[in-house]
């Protein structure tokens, strides 16, 4: 559990990087998942490879790994990383009625790579949307959270089944 400290915060309240210099460098990795909720016909057509712009899930999954790639270009306080694998796995789901896409990365260094997972989700995400958009205008991304991360000072930590609120977080 954390202590409560925002430690994007300096001493006057001003985001700030996090100075991770004195860090000790540790192999480490975060799990992220996510879901495209869409209508069956969409799934349909998104099985069948039968969508205009191409292979919807090929196209996304390098998408995916592509934005995990530029995480601090879009987050102002994350750290650039040197990703030593990022793998983004997308499949369709009928009985759930959408996508299940799930994201992890790999680094070794100081810091961990989250943001860098759940970045990639919430991009290939996008990126299924922006490719049934004409056919299924009510595509919608949700339940995109950090499933499991370990190395650090932490270790390994792995999301708590619903209802286990420890240390879930507010939500």
């Amino acid at each position: 559990m954390s202590d409560g400290r925002l430690t994007h915060l300096d001493a006057e309240g001003r985001a700030r990087m996090v100075d991770v210099s004195d860090k000790e460098v540790s192999r480490r990795s975060a799990t992220a998942s996510g879901f495209v909720a869409c209508a069956a016909e969409t799934l349909q057509l998104i099985s069948a490879n039968a969508i205009g712009k191409g292979n919807v899930l090929d196209t996304a999954r390098l998408a995916g790994i592509m934005a995990a790639k530029r995480t601090a270009d879009l987050i102002p306080l994350c750290h650039p990383l040197a990703l030593r694998h990022v793998d983004v796995d997308l499949h369709v789901d009928e009985s759930r009625g959408g996508i299940v896409i799930e994201a992890t990365a790999r680094v070794d260094g100081p810091t961990g790579v989250e943001m860098e997972a759940l970045t990639a989700v919430a991009i290939a995400g996008l990126t299924v949307i922006d490719m049934v958009k004409s056919i299924d205008r009510w595509a919608t991304i949700t339940d995109v959270a950090l499933l499991r991360k370990e190395g650090g000072k932490s270790g390994v930590l792995e999301r708590p089944a619903r209802g286990d609120d420890q240390d879930a977080g507010p939500g």
